[in-house]
């Protein structure tokens, strides 16, 4: 039996990847919080808008697309058909994409304001 080469990605690196995704796809307002300290469920929450439902779409489209390149996929997914709020579900961090009012409205920033904005590390 040999020993397989293949090398799976970080979870900071799957982060960096599904950022760079939703931006190339003009996502607005990416934010990168750690929660790992606050939360036993995951470790990263990407947040991220799109102008309309169709964007909102591209942008998870493209997250997902990227991430199982690396063959890494969503163990959950909710939201397709409204588009207005898409969750991405990897386990260790969770893709949240959503429309300008829901992000407003549902502020997951501010909920989760006891994270660590980790942007910089993820945003170029």
């Amino acid at each position: 039996m040999t020993a397989s080469t293949e090398i799976t990605p970080t979870i900071a690196d799957r982060v960096r990847l599904a950022t760079s995704a939703a931006l190339d796809r003009k996502g607005l307002d990416a934010k990168v919080l750690y929660l790992g300290p606050v939360s036993d469920f995951t470790d990263y929450f990407l947040l991220v808008s799109g102008a309309n439902p169709r964007q909102v779409q591209a942008i998870a489209d493209a997250v997902d697309e990227t991430l199982r390149r690396e063959g890494v996929r969503p163990l959950h997914v909710e939201g397709q058909r409204s588009a207005q709020w898409l969750l991405l579900d990897y386990g260790d961090f969770l893709v949240h994409v959503f429309d300008r009012e829901r992000r407003d409205f549902y502020a997951l920033d501010r909920l989760w304001s006891d994270a660590k904005d980790v942007t910089e590390e993820f945003v170029p």
